[in-house]
């Protein structure tokens, strides 16, 4: 934790939120959080340690930049965020409903990329979960499914893409193999990493890609 410099909360969901009230005052982290986010929380944060989120904007965070801009999810305000450092940028890309131009123009232009493959479509459908979690799953505004993400990678990856992080996979409606194997297919020289529930992962790398062309 003595690395941590502050907080990014991307919507007021409990898996998202739960002890942010008490891990930043412990820490004494500022959190950066949009108005509508924080207005959706169901605790009070410490008032100093408020800083408010707005879309677009830019943030320096030592030498890191943050850039958020909204996202479609079925929360009061959602945002994605993009972490970049000279010139390269990593997305975080999770809790997402749809695929927007937003979130088409951030993938773009990313080294490596958290994405979003929640759920697999046939096991959803066969899955024990009531219609009503089905619908909000799927209905345009829960979350990404393994097809909606490979699409986005498949039409939109930049050449220079290294690394794409399959994440926020559920563990009722979802395999970690068979995303892999799903995305390995169409892979090419993308390192195609599964993020797991319950273990951290290897550190990775990232770097930008200098053309073998350029005078630098």
């Amino acid at each position: 934790m003595k690395h941590v410099k502050a907080i990014f909360i991307s919507h007021e969901h409990t898996d998202h939120v739960r002890g942010l009230a008490t891990i930043s005052a412990k820490y004494n982290l500022p959190v950066y959080i949009t108005q509508g986010t924080l207005n959706g929380c169901r605790f009070n944060i410490r008032e100093d340690l408020i800083r408010l989120l707005y879309s677009t904007q830019n943030i320096s965070v030592g030498s890191l930049q943050i850039t958020s801009f909204l996202k479609i999810h079925d929360a009061s305000e959602p945002h994605s965020f993009v972490v970049s450092s000279g010139g390269t940028k990593v997305g975080v890309f999770t809790d997402i409903g749809a695929a927007c131009e937003q979130l088409i123009f951030h993938f773009k232009q990313c080294h490596a990329a958290f994405l979003e493959t929640n759920y697999d479509d046939h096991l959803l459908s066969k899955s024990a979960y009531p219609y009503f979690l089905k619908q909000r799953i799927s209905g345009g505004r829960g979350h990404l499914s393994n097809k909606h993400a490979l699409d986005l990678f498949i039409n939109h990856r930049p050449s220079f893409m290294t690394h794409l992080l399959l994440s926020h996979l559920s563990k009722d409606n979802n395999n970690p193999e068979l995303a892999h194997s799903l995305f390995s297919e169409h892979a090419g020289e993308v390192e195609i990493v599964v993020a797991s529930r319950f273990v951290e992962s290897e550190v990775y790398t990232i770097f930008e890609q200098v053309s073998e062309h350029s005078p630098f």
